[in-house]
């Protein structure tokens, strides 16, 4: 073939297309970074993904009964109700003081809503159940996004702080920003009625004929309609009783000479919190707890920012001794995080421009640099279809890849710069650099895909966090090819030595530290390099076994326990916890013991390492209730007992604190 018919050949091809023409790269470039900074505003985040956990939940209380009766009468039968059905994968139980729960994980890829379908079905249709049994209550686990809680503490006794934690969560709703909160660390109020044996034989009545009166007393329920030329008029009774005082007017029996008697007139009825096993202290004072969960749109930042301004507001309205405050507010992770990426971001820039600008020339270092932020936008324009959001996960890939992405642009860059230095004019040298290592740089692109695709099916709970890391990273680096072969080699093709005299002097500085350092590493390629590679060429059996050794010695360093194997590894954090079980079934009073023993222990600690209050920004203490972190269901969700203590201690940030 002669050297003019190869020549034109050169010149054909997508890669020569794109080149030849700017406009059509140019613009592909302002899609991708447009498009990719506009979704950045529109891509959900959150701290952690969300996601079901495979996991239905059936939890039915049983008040008090013993733990054995709970599993003869309710764990036993529900078991064997549900254990057959399609999609079960392993049914675990526990038999607790009071109530049931049951965890029936389900065979990964079965529908959740069918299963939880066929769970409730099940359950619905056993009528083995004890007598004194409560409905059963069957949910599908969901890992929430819990951003915040909100605190009130103070020496106030429980019903006036479950009045202002209640008046603080509907205030908190009322935010645009906060749609989903949930109290926590209170007991469910009931209304209890106190009947002596004696009252009841002297008036002739029994327990359920009273329970009966009071119920049918306290309805609310539609009564159908009336039409009349006027119009239809719907009907409904309006009887809900709410609290003891309304129903202690309740009327039971008259008698014949018109006198009633009331439900007071027998009774003591007063408003009661029910008898669950439930304290929680935060500073070594009573508290209770709000939620604060993100849903949808909204981002965690944001929600912790409405929260946070509410709580200084709320502050000022709140009685002598009591105190609010925000516990556990995880949209600081994310927003460190997202600050990580950007730092990273910026240096990576700045630290790939130097080290071509020092080496090569500085528009080309310019136009590789470039392909940093095309690649990422264009990952963020193809977030929302691989229904991936800005999270902790999603964050980790795209910081990963800061160290690879420009790695093709670099060898594309390099390559048609060596041409140009030869003398072959800006368009071919774009052209004949970018196919010369079209095919290397289209491999190495796809073994880095293939080494993180696998992540795709890892099975689990496991594989719902980990896909987001090979999405990112599989989108960032497909991207950065199509910036490497159809965007960089466009813009190197019109990129000409200006002729300007002002800009020339200008460069004169800068262009004699490119050749000097340029200068440097020809020297060290020529003398240093190249003599080192003709000796490990004459002798490969010296280099072979060269290699091999170091592999015996990585491997061995692993092997030993000299470089420690973890799934995940060990960061330092901001809260510390400190949890205890005891035997199920322990007194309460028990279990206060061991959490006062676990808050003097951690207040010693935190003095002996330069006091509480240089530290801590508070210790949160939960008895019968583990505490929840992050997106870990509360064990409020799964049943808890007097048997459990948990004691939270957040620190001040690591930045802060001289105590690792």
């Amino acid at each position: 073939m002669n050297p003019a018919r190869a020549r034109k050949l050169q010149r054909r091809g997508p890669i020569a297309w794109m080149a030849k023409n700017s406009v059509a790269a140019n613009l592909m470039m302002g899609v991708l970074l447009l498009g990719g900074f506009f979704m950045v505003g529109q891509v959900k985040q959150e701290v952690f993904p969300e996601f079901t956990l495979d996991l239905v939940n059936v939890s039915v209380p049983y008040p008090g009964a013993s733990p054995e009766e709970v599993e003869q009468g309710i764990v036993t039968v529900i078991e064997e109700a549900v254990r057959g059905l399609d999609g079960v994968d392993k049914v675990t139980s526990r038999a607790l003081e009071s109530v049931a729960s049951i965890n029936i994980e389900l065979i990964d890829g079965t529908d959740g809503n069918k299963a939880l379908s066929d769970i409730k079905a099940a359950v619905d249709r056993i009528v083995s159940f004890p007598e004194d049994a409560e409905e059963p209550v069957t949910s599908l686990f969901l890992a929430r996004n819990k951003v915040i809680s909100l605190v009130v503490y103070g020496d106030q006794d429980e019903e006036s702080l479950r009045q202002l934690i209640e008046k603080a969560r509907d205030e908190v709703l009322q935010s645009e920003a906060v749609t989903q909160v949930e109290l926590v660390g209170v007991r469910s109020r009931e209304i209890a009625v106190e009947i002596a044996q004696a009252d009841l034989r002297a008036h002739g009545l029994t327990l359920s004929a009273v329970a009966e009166a009071m119920r049918r007393a306290s309805i609310d329920l539609p009564a159908g309609s009336v039409k009349s030329d006027a119009g239809e008029t719907l009907l409904r009774t309006r009887e809900r009783r709410d609290y003891g005082s309304e129903f202690a007017d309740v009327a039971i029996k008259s008698a014949r000479g018109g006198a009633v008697l009331r439900v007071r007139d027998l009774a003591k009825v007063r408003d009661a919190f029910a008898d669950e096993d439930l304290k929680a202290t935060y500073n070594g004072k009573t508290a209770v707890q709000v939620d604060v969960y993100r849903v949808g749109a909204q981002t965690p930042i944001a929600v912790a920012a409405a929260v946070n301004e509410y709580a200084k507001a709320f502050a000022a309205t709140l009685p002598p001794g009591v105190q609010v405050d925000t516990w556990n507010d995880s949209s600081e992770i994310l927003a460190d995080r997202i600050d990580l990426l950007m730092r990273n971001a910026k240096m990576g820039l700045v630290l790939v421009f130097l080290a071509l600008a020092l080496f090569l020339e500085f528009k080309l270092a310019f136009w590789v640099m470039l392909g940093i932020p095309i690649s990422f936008m264009g990952a963020f324009l193809l977030m929302p279809v691989m229904d991936v959001s800005v999270n902790m996960i999603s964050l980790f890939a795209f910081i990963v890849t800061l160290g690879i992405v420009v790695d093709d642009a670099i060898v594309v860059g390099e390559n048609v710069y060596e041409l140009r230095e030869k003398g072959i004019p800006p368009l071919e040298a774009a052209i004949a650099g970018s196919k010369q290592v079209a095919v290397p740089v289209v491999f190495a692109v796809l073994t880095t895909v293939a080494a993180f695709s696998p992540l795709f099916f890892v099975p689990g709970v496991s594989g719902k966090f980990m896909r987001n890391i090979p999405a990112i990273v599989v989108s960032v680096i497909l991207f950065s090819l199509v910036e490497s072969l159809f965007i960089l080699p466009a813009h190197l093709a019109h990129s000409k030595k200006s002729e300007n005299p002002w800009i020339r002097r200008l460069m004169a500085g800068p262009e004699f530290f490119r050749r000097l350092f340029s200068g440097g590493l020809q020297r060290f390629i020529y003398e240093i390099y190249q003599p080192l590679l003709r000796f490990m060429a004459r002798n490969r059996y010296l280099a072979l076994s060269g290699a091999m050794a170091l592999l015996i010695a990585t491997v061995g360093t692993v092997a030993g326990g000299h470089v420690e194997f973890t799934f995940m590894p060990k960061v330092e954090g901001d809260l510390v916890t400190a949890s205890a079980r005891l035997p199920e079934g322990v007194p309460i009073e028990e279990t206060v013991k061991v959490r006062d023993r676990l808050i003097a222990s951690v207040r010693t600690i935190l003095e002996e390492a330069g006091g509480e209050a240089k530290l801590s920004r508070g210790i949160y203490a939960s008895v019968g209730q583990a505490i929840a972190q992050g997106n870990r269901p509360s064990a409020g969700a799964i049943g808890g007992g007097s048997h459990i203590v948990d004691v939270a201690v957040r620190l001040v940030p690591a930045g802060d604190r001289d105590i690792r």
